[in-house]
């Protein structure tokens, strides 16, 4: 008997502690119900830490909606710098609440507070206003920018604008209508290229072909009385992770529940806040975006009859995606690049630069949420604008590492990551895994097929389910949606939940966590990663016979016949149409550059031989551009260049480079026709900022000496070896 003794106090210790979490985890669940009831309560429940104030109400514009932009009040020890360019962070409604872009001190607001711009937010409403488009939505946040930049004339720069997932497709619309108003373009998390992903993962771009199309959003609209709940939108997301949703997140606020309440409810103060939309709004995301696939094709048309073309964007695209991100893949975050251009040259002539960076293990909402994110990534993105709005066209990926003892100047890099630009190819994100010409016409067959099933819908039943519901039967529909249910029956709106409390209180005053070592404790645990792998395993088989389902029957040549797609139509790599207007500009600035070759002084002739040194590296980072920025303050304020205007001039110079390299550095002399102080003082300022970035490589080592000959001087090594 006494030898069972220890097995017995170890059980009454297992048993006493999981009864203790057990009513603690009830009382979780009694707060973050409470707490659903008194957000939805609120007329903007949003989750913002930040103080702001109401600049502009969208509700009060020409063409209504309920969007705003708001003006963050900087903290009482913030320095902000009337010359740097607002930052506008831009939330995304794509089911839950609003405030995601600041809800922690350590956020993308937060970052750009300490960097010192201006901030502003553009935040919604949960409810539309009744008959709103997204076209209206574009217009609008094209009057926010506007208003922002009025308020800012000092300032070097367009207003810099980060766009968080749904929230950028909608900003990039908006820059291809309106590019004047916009500076760099932050992409977070955000699907440009719907049909995009790779076999075996990204399960979510074949739900519009298992579902038949887009008439059940239709319906969806129809029952809600013309409203469409952002819940569903909410489901969807958690549908993807069975595990993390029915199990892992419950049970790793019931194993910690000591400790992880504060942050569980943090994150499900916004999460489990669902929003509406109007349902022609989501009618349209779903036809256009989500199965049509239409925004990087240049296939959408504002009510003006002009086409929304990305490629009309001047301002640079800096494009944040992960390996870890299930809801948008960085192929979807990327391939719209390939749908725009056949190779880089094309977006140079095009005068693009787009800059891509990729996470290696962040989940969707990490990419906004994680501080760790917001420390590292979003801080060097924030502190790098500058670097980003002055980079000549091309593609290029950003590259963030630590700084270490073998950096060079590393007194130039702002603070302990040193950030770097380097020259991309499309095969570079071809790589990454792109569909098969079989693929895209299958996705294309979906688009046919939804566009047949929405019309049999709307002809045949629409009608009368519209007859069929009435706006009490709509709200209560919302109201027993599961996505919203499981808050409100663990609310206090619940009679059974009101011991919860006290007992939780008694608990908490006699609580008895149960040792680390307890067995009983370790078969928890055990049974936990049994449930779990479980549960992946259901998800990995469900997501592979969506898959099966899809490629079988949407691969059928007979299916793919009757919707008009046959053997001659498809097959060919999907991608924007030719726009003969803009091929004719871009041939235009091909002739007006030849006539350049020749044209400038000094300051083109340190930046063409810059582009031409560097060239063979292939990148540059922010250590180049702080010497830069160092060297352009020692002048005079009239004698400065702004960012616009140098960004202007080195591209046009590396443009140069690139069409004739030869001529153009053989040309160095005529631009250098000055007095030899002056020459003498541009090839200093040309040997700073060729060893900002540390030692070249032996061809930058030769082309080093052949600038400096021309330049009039004496070659110099400008850094020691051994140092990056």
């Amino acid at each position: 008997m006494a030898r069972d003794m220890p097995a017995l106090a170890a059980a009454v210790e297992y048993w006493t502690d999981a009864w203790q979490r057990g009513a603690l985890f009830l009382e979780t669940l009694n707060q973050r119900g409470n707490i659903q009831l008194a957000q939805a309560a609120k007329e903007a429940p949003h989750v913002l830490t930040f103080p702001a104030e109401v600049v502009l109400d969208g509700r009060k514009l020409e063409r209504p909606v309920n969007y705003a932009l708001v003006r963050i009040v900087p903290p009482a020890d913030a320095e902000i710098d009337p010359l740097k360019p607002p930052i506008v962070v831009v939330d995304p409604r794509a089911g839950h609440g609003p405030g995601i872009g600041g809800m922690k001190p350590e956020s993308e607001i937060g970052v750009a507070l300490r960097a010192g711009h201006p901030v502003y937010f553009i935040g919604f409403l949960p409810a539309p206003v009744l008959g709103q488009t997204i076209e209206d939505v574009c217009r609008a946040e094209a009057v926010f920018l506007a208003e922002v930049d009025a308020r800012h004339p000092e300032a070097e720069g367009r207003p810099i604008v980060i766009a968080n997932c749904q929230a950028g497709w909608q900003i990039m619309m908006t820059a291809a209508v309106r590019p004047e108003l916009f500076g760099v373009i932050m992409l977070a998390g955000t699907p440009l290229s719907y049909w995009a992903g790779v076999r075996g993962k990204n399960p979510m771009r074949y739900l519009g072909g298992a579902l038949g199309g887009t008439w059940l959003t239709a319906l969806a609209g129809d029952l809600g009385k013309g409203l469409f709940d952002g819940a569903s939108l909410v489901a969807n997301f958690e549908q993807l992770n069975p595990a993390n949703t029915y199990w892992t997140k419950p049970y790793n606020v019931y194993s910690k529940v000591d400790s992880e309440t504060e942050r569980f409810l943090e994150f499900e103060t916004w999460w489990g806040s669902p929003v509406i939309l109007n349902a022609g709004e989501m009618q349209w995301i779903a036809d256009n975006l989500f199965v049509g696939n239409k925004l990087a094709a240049g296939e959408i048309r504002n009510s003006e009859g002009a086409r929304i073309d990305l490629r009309n964007i001047k301002s640079p695209i800096v494009c944040f995606c992960s390996w870890g991100d299930d809801i948008t893949p960085p192929q979807q975050a990327l391939d719209w690049i390939l749908d725009l251009y056949d190779n880089t040259s094309e977006i140079v002539a095009n005068r693009q630069t787009i800059v891509y960076s990729l996470h290696h293990s962040i989940g969707h909402l990490g990419i906004f949420v994680s501080g760790k994110v917001a420390a590292k990534e979003h801080r060097e993105f924030v502190s790098c604008m500058e670097m980003i709005e002055a980079t000549p066209p091309g593609l290029y990926e950003a590259v963030i590492t630590d700084v270490g003892d073998d950096t060079a100047n590393s007194d130039l890099v702002d603070g302990k990551y040193l950030f770097r630009l380097e020259r991309r190819t499309l095969d570079d994100i071809r790589a990454f895994g792109v569909n098969s010409p079989a693929d895209d016409k299958r996705f294309a067959s979906v688009a046919r097929l939804s566009e047949v099933n929405l019309g049999l819908y709307r002809t045949f039943a629409q009608p009368w389910v519209r007859a069929a519901v009435s706006e009490p039967m709509a709200e209560t529909m919302r109201a027993l949606h599961p996505n919203r249910l499981r808050f409100t029956i663990f609310s206090d709106r619940n009679p059974f939940m009101s011991a919860v409390r006290p007992l939780a209180e008694g608990v908490r005053a006699d609580r008895r966590p149960v040792s680390a070592d307890n067995p009983l404790l370790a078969m928890e645990k055990q049974a936990s990663s049994w449930i779990t792998t479980a549960l992946d395993s259901w998800g990995e088989i469900r997501d592979s016979m969506t898959e099966a389902f899809f490629l079988t029957t949407y691969g059928s040549p007979m299916l793919q016949a009757m919707l008009g797609l046959g053997s001659t139509a498809g097959g060919a790599e999907r991608r924007i149409d030719r726009d003969l207007t803009r091929e004719a500009a871009v041939a235009d600035l091909r002739s007006s550059l030849e006539r350049k070759f020749e044209e400038g002084g000094v300051e083109q002739a340190v930046l063409r031989a810059l582009a031409y040194v560097r060239e063979p590296d292939g990148a540059f980072d922010e250590r180049g551009y702080r010497m830069l920025k160092i060297i352009r303050e020692t002048r005079k304020s009239n004698e400065r260049l702004s960012i616009p205007q140098f960004r202007e001039m080195l591209g046009e110079q590396l443009q140069l480079v690139l069409l004739d390299e030869e001529r153009a550095i053989s040309a160095l002399p005529v631009l250098l026709q000055t007095e030899e102080g002056e020459r003498d003082a541009a090839l200093e300022v040309f040997r700073k900022l060729v060893g900002a970035s540390g030692t070249l490589t032996p061809e930058g080592e030769k082309r080093l000496a052949r600038v400096e000959n021309l330049f009039g001087a004496r070659p110099q090594k400008t850094r020691a070896k051994g140092k990056r």
